[in-house]
């Protein structure tokens, strides 16, 4: 048998291919999944009519029920993703998204079906869910088993970058669309054009994960036996409190994320009344922002170590700015919408760089796949997903406009929480990663991740 790699004897070349397909698999996935909240007011005037255009709610409903799926999704791929490796789940999750979002574009209206068609809707988006469940785990853990020991923290900033760029270019066809088609016709048919162009897109990714070879790491552990039988129940009885922590840490920039790229979109156009137009392009101009900002906190993290101060001044600073931003965006003017957008950048960026390093370090590689599936699937599904829903609620019963942003500083106020709770696990980029079970001693892993 020949001897197993290691991430650090792995060709620079060979490196680099991986990660960046990898990341363009990370990067259409994500962009079709950002698809929907961008397009909510279309997709409301066309399946849930109501008003004088569509009704907000059940779409934001609908948006939110694809997260009940994601959980369930990650179970399924998480074990199949440590049991026979990283490669081929992370293919079949992308095609399982691709062809989600290709029908969402193609279904009849309302109009046309009656109630099939927001019942078709919601399976779509259900589909969309159960692939999404598997996409974050998966990528997050190729992108740092083949990272070299001093660059982790970069290596796995790819994937929230590659996240946000899949959203900026998601907000790019919006902007673009918006500019060319009059409003009529964006409701109409003009918004069904980026959710059918997903397929090819789709099996353009499928065939780049294919083409992979799998993660050193998890070789090395398939070849030496030490790959888990059952990850999930490995994950939960060894790594609960781990989990519980990198939740905390996840709540407030899903919340922030699913703020900005759901519910800002359509509260912005149907209820504040601006246009398309300016709303995308004050949300373009703070996305590419952050996306540069991204990469440069992962690098400081390497060097500094997670904790301090990087996971803390995040949900610092998002306690303190909530509610004026918040309130920055009811003056629905294109300079304060901008400026809104720009601050939320600049708060949430030294979170986002180290963020994917610090949940991948939660878990060794037998579980790793499982365990950061299932802690991000179902953070996100309870504090991001329903956010647009909760906020539009928020507003709507309360009869106060700012309300959302106290529900913002309040999911700050518990992240801040669990970055002052989290244990460093590797300092500036240091060759460990949390092998120990919840409650043992710190131990230094064999995996040389």
């Amino acid at each position: 048998m020949n001897a197993p790699q290691s991430a650090s004897t792995v060709p620079l070349r060979s490196r680099r291919k991986a990660v960046v397909a990898a990341s363009i698999g990370n990067f259409i996935e994500w962009f079709e999944f950002a698809l929907y909240g961008f397009f909510a007011a279309a997709i409301a005037m066309n399946f849930f009519p109501g008003g004088d255009g569509g009704s907000l709610i059940p779409t934001f409903a609908a948006f939110g029920v694809s997260f009940i799926a994601r959980p369930v999704g990650a179970l399924v791929f998480g074990h199949f993703g440590d049991r026979m490796g990283r490669r081929g789940t992370l293919a079949v999750s992308i095609l399982g998204m691709s062809a989600a979002t290709f029908v969402i574009g193609i279904l009849p209206s309302y109009e046309t079906l009656g109630i099939v068609a927001p019942i078709m809707l919601v399976l779509a988006r259900v589909v969309q869910g159960f692939s999404a469940g598997g996409e974050f785990g998966g990528a997050t853990a190729f992108m740092v088993e083949y990272a070299p020991s001093n660059r982790r923290g970069l290596y796995a900033s790819w994937q929230f970058f590659t996240q946000f760029v899949g959203g900026f270019m998601a907000a790019a066809v919006g902007a673009g669309l918006s500019s060319v088609l009059t409003e009529a016709d964006l409701n109409a048919w003009g918004w069904r054009v980026p959710f059918i162009v997903t397929l090819p897109l789709g099996v353009i990714g499928f065939y780049l994960r294919l083409k992979l070879d799998e993660t050193p790491q998890f070789t090395q552990d398939k070849q030496e036996s030490h790959t888990a039988e059952a990850p999930l129940r490995e994950v939960l009885r060894d790594y609960w409190l781990s989990m519980l922590k990198v939740m905390g840490l996840l709540i407030t920039g899903t919340t922030s994320t699913y703020m900005i790229q759901a519910f800002l979109p359509a509260y912005l156009v149907e209820e504040l009344g601006m246009s398309s137009a300016q709303m995308f392009t004050g949300m373009l101009t703070g996305m590419v922002l952050l996306c540069a900002l991204i990469p440069v906190w992962a690098l400081l993290s390497d060097r500094w170590g997670r904790r301090k101060p990087l996971l803390v001044i995040s949900p610092l600073l998002m306690v303190i700015c909530a509610v004026p931003v918040f309130a920055l965006f009811q003056q629905a003017t294109f300079l304060a919408t901008m400026i809104g957008y720009i601050v939320l950048a600049v708060v949430l960026s030294p979170l986002t760089g180290a963020l994917a390093i610090t949940l991948a370090d939660a878990f060794p590689t037998r579980v790793r796949y499982s365990g950061l599936s299932v802690v991000y699937s179902v953070g996100v599904s309870i504090f991001g997903g329903f956010t647009p829903l909760i906020f539009a609620y928020l507003v709507e019963a309360t009869g106060n406009p700012i309300s959302p942003g106290y529900y913002l500083a309040g999911t700050a106020v518990v992240s801040l929480i669990a970055a002052l709770l989290y244990r460093e696990v590797s300092s500036g980029g240091a060759s460990e990663v949390a092998e120990q079970k919840d409650g043992a001693e710190p131990a230094t892993s064999r995996e040389g991740a």
